[in-house]
């Protein structure tokens, strides 16, 4: 099974809602894609806070992003079939969105964390039901969103996992 990673790290977030990684899966065999893990966290300081944090699928009008390509977890593995893009079409992936887009954003999984603690959602074996799956060509992307602006902005860490599960 062909496994990848998305994930940022120093990252200063926009003073808003924000998407922090989005992927969009593309159209084709291999294509379905199945997300298993996310997390994200801060270092800027140590100043106690909450933050909510969603799992959500948005459809078209998407984010705008800043492109990230992502990288294989098993090295032998061909590149993903998801590249790297800032309009969150299909077949791409960004992180830390500027703008959100007009597309509704349906929550599939919503908590709140700590920010001294951090955020972890997963890891989930293969097939194991909290993992969340869009197939090739879904008219919708799937993103780790923050739905308020985060009280301390700079040195963000995040990301995803996901399986290419065809």
């Amino acid at each position: 099974m062909r496994e990848y990673i998305i994930s940022a790290g120093g990252i200063t977030l926009a003073n808003q809602a924000v998407t922090l990684v989005f992927v969009n899966p593309a159209a084709g065999p291999s294509s379905t894609l199945e997300f298993y893990e996310a997390w994200a966290s801060q270092s800027a300081n140590a100043t106690s806070a909450q933050q909510r944090v969603q799992l959500v699928t948005q459809v078209t009008a998407f984010p705008t992003l800043t492109s990230a390509t992502p990288a294989k977890l098993n090295l032998g593995d061909p590149s993903s079939v998801i590249t790297g893009g800032t309009a969150g079409a299909a077949g791409t992936s960004g992180i830390n969105a500027s703008a959100e887009g007009a597309g509704t954003k349906t929550v599939r999984w919503e908590d709140a964390f700590n920010v001294l603690n951090g955020w972890h959602w997963g890891p989930f074996p293969v097939g194991a039901s909290p993992c969340i799956r869009l197939r090739a060509g879904e008219a919708s992307g799937f993103g780790l969103h923050f739905p308020v602006a985060a009280a301390t902005l700079t040195n963000w860490a995040f990301g995803l996992c996901f399986r290419e599960i065809g």
